[in-house]
């Protein structure tokens, strides 16, 4: 992961030598699953972000395995049959932020934003559009967003014995303050 981080923050650097680059290893993700039968929810403190306010270019990595549950039983679940972190470390974001140029990560404020990019979970890479908010106070940029994903579009699949326990969409937030 940390290579793959150092890769992501040189390629980030690599354009205007002046532009303002901003970074986290420490963002927050969680998912919540909702059913009749049964709530899901994790969290994840180990999100590495970077963000080129000169050109809008946004990453996200998440180790699969940092992701933390009320009951161990569904974290070992979720890791060995469900998303096989094995397998499939990390998960990531890679896109842009349209209309990047309205965001001023120099001065403190609100701004309602759209990233576009490639989702990748699962081994699955996904064409996505993301709405969230950029709120800039004191120097550090708080990247929020919630948006929902179908398990079924990155093949991850729910077994016979758990149908109804774990919904088919589920709600993915996230917060990152990068600086």
């Amino acid at each position: 992961m940390k290579k793959t981080f150092i890769a992501a923050c040189l390629l980030l650097s690599s354009s205007a030598l002046f532009a303002q680059k901003l970074i986290t290893r420490t963002g927050k993700i969680s998912f919540f699953s909702s059913t009749s039968i049964e709530n899901i929810e994790a969290f994840n403190n180990e999100v590495a972000a970077a963000y080129d306010a000169s050109n809008g270019n946004l990453l996200f990595q998440v180790p699969i395995k940092s992701f933390k549950f009320e009951k161990q039983l569904m974290q070992d679940h979720f890791n060995d049959d469900y998303m096989e972190s094995s397998k499939f470390p990390k998960a990531t974001f890679n896109g842009t932020i349209a209309d990047a140029s309205k965001v001023d990560v120099k001065k403190n404020g609100t701004y309602k934003v759209n990233a576009s990019g490639a989702l990748m979970i699962h081994g699955v890479t996904k064409k996505v559009a993301i709405p969230g908010t950029i709120t800039v106070k004191d120097g550090a940029s708080t990247f929020n967003s919630t948006f929902n994903i179908a398990l079924a579009d990155y093949n991850i699949k729910i077994p016979s014995i758990a149908e109804g326990k774990i919904a088919k969409t589920i709600a993915i937030t996230v917060n990152a303050i990068l600086k």
